[in-house]
């Protein structure tokens, strides 16, 4: 049984960091979590990983350590530092069969991975800057989770999640999705990626926003909490320019939050408006020039003469809880070295 490493060297690494206090983790970091991971997964009895290759090398640098023994192979892809190697990578993994996939990166490392994953599970470690889908977990802890999930030691029902996604479609035509956020920008261009302004919002959409989010799900949930088990999603529109409106103003209908909207970067949001979504239900959005980001990144723009729909969906990724994996595996004796139950 085999398990899949993708970790993108970008993440962490974008204009936010010159905008809020996003962390970096430099590539030693990862690499050292990426060591960890094999640790954990070896400690199970794991003995074959497939890596995504990068410029930084970061899966063959992990192994580079008399700690780990277990094969470790790069998938036979070209490398062009682009998120296409991530898709690509995940579907050379599924090919190749392997029982699990560990991510190293934020929500849109993890949107690239779920194109191609399937019904692979996912163990997400966070190394990007406002993750929402992705959870900040020890690599050791990750790996052995991963380990179990793969060589079938838990029911992955019991122990998962089955992710929601948004579907954007224009003209009728699917056209792209998103495992947390689809935010609508009064800008033409893509330009940076990031999203990192938020007065030039005035539409989002997420599947998910819990209080201990960072970003636009914090905004979302200030006004209601919503988990990745609730079957709805939330929308929200803003004022794109609040500085503009005349919130003292009677006639002006808004509801005021205070989000922490970047690392370091607490602001008092104005909402004009707000809903939730149902599961299957598609939203027509308003025609005009705009740029939609998913999960954080600015990724396509629209204009007038386009008709964009957006539907909730539960056919996301499977997201494994590691902290569930090792309750169960515990419960069950798994840990235990002397009897018929163990980790061998």
């Amino acid at each position: 049984m085999s398990v899949g490493i993708i970790a993108n060297p970008a993440a962490s690494k974008d204009i936010r960091r010159l905008v809020a206090q996003g962390r970096v983790i430099p590539d030693w970091e990862k690499v050292n979590i990426i060591r960890r991971v094999l640790i954990g997964l070896q400690a199970t009895g794991i003995q074959l990983v497939f890596g995504m290759p990068d410029a930084s090398n970061l899966c063959r640098r992990s192994t580079d350590d008399k700690q780990v023994s277990l094969d470790v192979e790069l998938v036979d892809i070209p490398a062009y530092n682009e998120e296409s190697d991530t898709i690509r990578s995940v579907k050379k993994m599924r090919e190749l069969g392997v029982a699990c996939i560990v991510t190293l990166g934020g929500d849109g490392t993890n949107r690239a991975v779920s194109t191609e994953s399937e019904d692979i599970p996912l163990v997400a470690i966070s190394t990007g800057t406002n993750n929402v889908f992705p959870t900040m977990v020890e690599g050791t802890l990750a790996g052995l989770a991963a380990g179990l999930v793969a060589l079938g030691k838990l029911t992955t029902d019991i122990v998962s999640t089955r992710s929601k996604r948004y579907k954007i479609y224009v003209d009728g035509v699917y056209r792209d999705m998103a495992l947390v956020d689809v935010a609508f920008s009064q800008e033409r261009f893509v330009a940076s990626r990031a999203i990192w302004d938020m007065d030039t919002l005035y539409e989002v959409f997420l599947t998910r926003a819990e209080p201990a989010n960072i970003g636009l799900a914090s905004v979302g949930a200030a006004l209601k909490p919503i988990s990745i088990q609730d079957q709805e999603g939330l929308r929200y529109g803003l004022y794109p320019d609040t500085n503009q409106v005349n919130l003292g103003d009677p006639k002006v209908d808004h509801t005021l939050v205070v989000s922490t909207v970047a690392p370091g970067m607490v602001k008092q949001i104005s909402i004009a408006d707000w809903n939730l979504v149902q599961l299957g239900e598609r939203v027509h959005l308003e025609r005009r020039h705009a740029t939609v980001a998913l999960d954080g990144e600015r990724s396509f723009s629209v204009t007038p003469d386009q008709d964009v729909e957006i539907e909730l969906s539960s056919d996301g990724p499977i997201v494994i809880n590691v902290e569930s994996v090792l309750n169960e595996a515990s419960r069950l004796g798994v840990f235990r070295l002397s009897g018929t139950v163990g980790l061998s």
